[in-house]
């Protein structure tokens, strides 16, 4: 029968501490892995929290543009193009 202990001997936690980040993980962590062109640009974690936050901070000026230009009414414009099938069939040729 085979031991089921999965720990192997060189294993050494005597000078472990017990829950050392159970405050940290508890609160909430988030582990991404980087592809290695990107990590290349991004070396530390501030550097990828700064680049996300601004464009985050894009995209939300984005959505807000968005949002204003769909409550703008649209200007009717007199002299609106028409192809010239359109003024032949309207007679204003």
């Amino acid at each position: 029968m085979e031991d089921s202990d999965e720990m192997l001997p060189e294993y050494d936690f005597s000078g472990a501490v017990r829950g050392k980040y159970y405050k940290r993980y508890h609160v909430g962590t988030n582990v991404v892995l980087l592809d290695a062109d990107v990590a290349e640009v991004f070396p530390n974690s501030a550097s990828v929290n700064e680049a996300l936050r601004l464009l985050v901070s894009l995209a939300d000026a984005v959505a807000s543009r968005a949002q204003a230009t769909a409550r703008r009414p649209k200007s009717r414009r007199k002299n609106a193009r028409r192809s010239p099938q359109t003024r032949a069939a309207r007679g204003r040729e």
